[in-house]
């Protein structure tokens, strides 16, 4: 009893000398008692507007580039199988052919204009992503349209292989918001970031105003009498297709909702909206007067 009883004293001391040592002496031995001396946890700094905006930046050209991928495919797969009602194969590719390399120039500028970041992995990201755009550019801007006419789907499919050569780098923007909370808060800070955002939204900075309804077409001198170009000079409605001869040239006129589309053996333009103007040389000339869902007014006149 009398061993058990020492090292039973000798343990109570010792536990009180250590909560003493955890009561900082001057506290009376108070468990609990904070350490002054330990630093508090720094708090998370927000993200600067700079850096919000340079991730929404990279986060619009993403979405960008992603959304054509998927518009590409599907405009492909309508080239190929035209609807009966609707425009031909030839006028759906030089529609495609025309718009695209504009999106892709589009976001290759943006992303120039972002300029650098100062997080060194987002500008590896970026910098990425303009070694692929000026992989595929040269070849997109080198696509003439007038190639749709020779060979729709042929054209049109080698475009699309260049644009779903287009995917994102690897280590892409949400693997580096894992690894670096200042991304991932200016991320989060970022409304072109959002899911389901898409460019053009309201608000975004890049929308403009819609534009008010065209209201009912003007009517034309010549009305839908196409005979009346034969001297270069009328005003004719075109609703869908026409074939015009004017002062000895000869124009298929294509009208779709929202363009307009002259063919001849060595052109092709195709305008959108009112106010457009197609030149022939020195032969003829073209002026969109009004232009809706119902058709198009056009001028033929020699220059």
């Amino acid at each position: 009893m009398f061993t058990r009883g020492r090292v039973a004293v000798v343990a109570a001391g010792l536990a009180l000398a250590v909560g003493g040592c955890a009561g900082g002496g001057g506290d009376g031995g108070r468990a609990g008692a904070p350490d002054k001396g330990a630093a508090a946890p720094a708090p998370a700094q927000s993200p600067s507007k700079e850096l919000v905006r340079w991730i929404g930046g990279l986060c619009e050209a993403t979405t960008t580039l992603e959304n054509l991928r998927k518009d590409s495919a599907a405009d492909l797969k309508e080239i190929r199988n035209p609807a009966e009602a609707g425009p031909s194969a030839e006028l759906l590719a030089l529609s495609y052919l025309s718009g695209t390399p504009d999106t892709v120039e589009a976001v290759d500028r943006g992303l120039k204009e972002l300029g650098r970041s100062g997080v060194p992995a987002a500008d590896r990201l970026r910098a990425a992503w303009l070694k692929k755009l000026a992989a595929v550019l040269p070849d997109l801007v080198g696509v003439s349209p007038a190639a749709a006419m020779d060979d729709a789907e042929g054209s049109a499919a080698g475009v699309d292989k260049l644009v779903q050569s287009l995917t994102p780098p690897e280590p892409d923007l949400p693997a580096l918001t894992e690894k670096d909370p200042r991304l991932a808060a200016a991320h989060e800070g970022a409304k072109q970031c959002a899911a389901g955002w898409r460019p053009g939204e309201p608000g975004d900075g890049t929308d403009s105003p819609a534009p008010g309804p065209t209201g009912p077409l003007p009517k034309a001198s010549d009305g839908k009498n196409t005979g009346a170009c034969s001297d270069g000079a009328c005003e004719v409605l075109v609703t869908s297709t026409a074939d015009i001869t004017a002062n000895g040239l000869n124009v298929r006129v294509t009208v779709a909702d929202d363009s307009v589309t002259f063919h001849t053996a060595g052109t092709v333009m195709q305008l959108s909206g009112a106010g457009g103007e197609a030149g022939f040389g020195d032969e003829l000339k073209a002026i969109v007067v009004a232009h809706n869902k119902d058709g198009a007014v056009l001028k033929f006149s020699t220059p």
